[in-house]
């Protein structure tokens, strides 16, 4: 039989999720369109990524730097995300590159951002990453100091926060992360509530290829997915 090809693979899991992604929205009470759809395509070759962006995909998030630097130049139009872990000494090759930084994960990050912003004379859009399960393995605000935190980031220059993002425990069953999303969601409704000036909690970033499901029938409403679109990747 006959391997299928990277783009073949694609069509025929976007099809698929984008339907996923129509029922848990309704499960949620939301439309499909109220629902981001983002490709994470570490390791996935640009003709894949233009295949994906010509089949309707809008949304595309890096995680490595010098990946997305050797890429960046070779995308069709798309909007596009820094989704990994980020140094401080990278984010001056990617400031003003990309629309928004979803993993902002710490005080120095985000002077770093702010800093390298005010030189470029713009405003990066920031997600701050929430350590949701209290992991020492990961990074990310703690859910006890993320308001804190957040006001102290919304003061600085060259900086607007446009929400919240997480990556929680790994589960064997998606299902045993629904307490951590609903917690999620919980904490992103309550810091909107205070309406802190210049942030806005538009978006709620949690949810991979193993439980974006749960995620959006949990208040999620970007989705960041890579092997369910693209296939097992080797890296």
């Amino acid at each position: 039989m006959t391997e299928k090809s990277s783009v073949e693979i694609f069509d025929e899991n976007y099809a698929y999720i984008k339907e996923k992604i129509a029922d848990a929205a309704k499960v949620s009470g939301r439309k499909p369109q109220d629902i981001t759809l983002l490709a994470a395509t570490k390791t996935v070759d640009v003709a894949v990524i233009n295949h994906a962006i010509e089949s309707g995909l809008q949304f595309i998030g890096e995680n490595k730097v010098q990946e997305f630097l050797m890429k960046n130049d070779s995308y069709l139009p798309v909007h596009k995300h820094f989704i990994g872990h980020l140094q401080t000494n990278k984010v001056k090759d990617i400031v003003g590159k990309l629309e928004l930084i979803q993993s902002v994960d710490s005080l120095h990050l985000a002077k770093e951002i702010s800093k390298q912003s005010v030189k470029n004379g713009i405003t990066t859009d920031i997600l701050l990453e929430v350590n949701i399960g209290r992991e020492e393995s990961k990074s990310g605000f703690l859910c006890d100091d993320i308001c804190e935190n957040l006001k102290i980031i919304a003061q600085m220059d060259g900086i607007h926060i446009k929400g919240l993002m997480t990556i929680p425990p790994v589960c064997v069953n998606s299902e045993d992360n629904r307490k951590y999303f609903a917690k999620m969601n919980n904490l992103f409704v309550d810091i909107g509530a205070k309406k802190i000036d210049n942030s806005s909690m538009d978006i709620l970033s949690m949810g991979m290829s193993d439980d974006y499901y749960t995620a959006i029938s949990e208040g999620a409403n970007l989705v960041r997915i890579g092997t369910a679109l693209f296939g097992k990747r080797y890296y």
